[in-house]
C-alpha cells in the first residue's frame, strides 16, 4: 500500500491527496505538523532528508517528494498528461511556474494569515504584489481558453494550480477581480472531483 506523509492544511499535500482519492488508490495518510517542527524529525529527515511534505512512500518502500513529481508519477498514461509534445510543455510549463511564482506567494500569505495569526499589515508588501502578478497571469491565460495549458481537457497543471487559488483569499487575494479564475476553479474542482 502507498503511503503519503502530508500536512492536511498544506495545498500541496492536498493536491498529491485528490490525485490519489480519483484514481481510486489505495493508501494511508501519516499526518505530519509541519507547525510543529515534525518535518525536522531525525525519523522523517531519513525518508526525506528535504524535510517536506508532501512525500510518498511507494509500495517497495522508495520515497518520492515534491508534489508535482508525485503527480507526474501517479498520473502516467493518464490524459492529464497530454500525449503530444508541444501540450505536454504546455502543462510543464505552468507547473513549473506553480512552484516559482505563485505558490511562494500565494501559498506563504495564506500560511501567514491563517496559520501564523499575522495581520495584513504583518505581510511583506512585495509578497501581496507578487500573488496579485499571479493571479493577473492566470486571469489573462484564462482569456481564450477553459484550462491553464489550452487543449481540450484539464491536465495536472489545472490541478497543481487549483490547490492555493482556490484558498487564495484566506491569504488576502479576493477573488472577486479575478471572475476568470473563480471559473476556472469551479471547472477544475469538478474535473478532479475535489470536495
Amino acid at each position: 500500500m502507498l503511503t503519503l506523509h502530508g500536512d492536511i492544511r498544506s495545498g500541496n499535500c492536498l493536491k498529491v491527496k485528490w490525485m490519489l482519492d480519483l484514481l481510486g488508490r489505495d493508501y494511508s495518510w501519516v499526518e505530519v505538523d509541519v507547525v510543529a517542527g515534525e518535518t525536522r524529525t531525525p525519523v522523517f529527515l531519513a525518508l526525506n532528508p528535504a524535510g517536506q511534505v508532501p512525500t510518498l512512500v511507494l509500495e517497495d518502500g522508495r520515497a518520492l517528494a515534491q508534489s508535482n513529481a508525485i503527480l507526474l508519477h501517479l498520473a502516467e498514461g493518464r490524459p492529464w498528461i497530454p500525449a503530444e509534445a508541444w501540450e505536454r510543455a504546455r502543462m510543464f510549463e505552468w507547473l513549473f511556474w506553480e512552484q516559482y511564482s505563485h505558490e511562494p506567494y500565494v501559498a506563504v500569505a495564506r500560511f501567514q494569515r491563517t496559520y501564523l495569526g499575522w495581520t495584513a499589515d504583518r505581510i511583506e508588501p512585495r509578497l501581496m504584489e507578487r500573488g496579485h502578478a499571479a493571479l493577473a497571469r492566470m486571469e489573462a491565460a484564462l482569456a481564450g481558453d477553459d484550462w491553464l495549458a489550452g487543449g481540450e481537457g484539464p491536465t495536472l497543471a489545472d490541478l497543481a494550480l487549483v490547490a492555493y487559488t482556490r484558498v487564495a483569499g484566506e491569504g488576502g487575494f479576493e477573488l472577486e477581480t479575478y471572475p476568470r479564475v473563480r471559473h476556472w476553479i469551479r471547472r477544475t474542482e469538478a474535473a478532479f472531483r475535489i470536495r
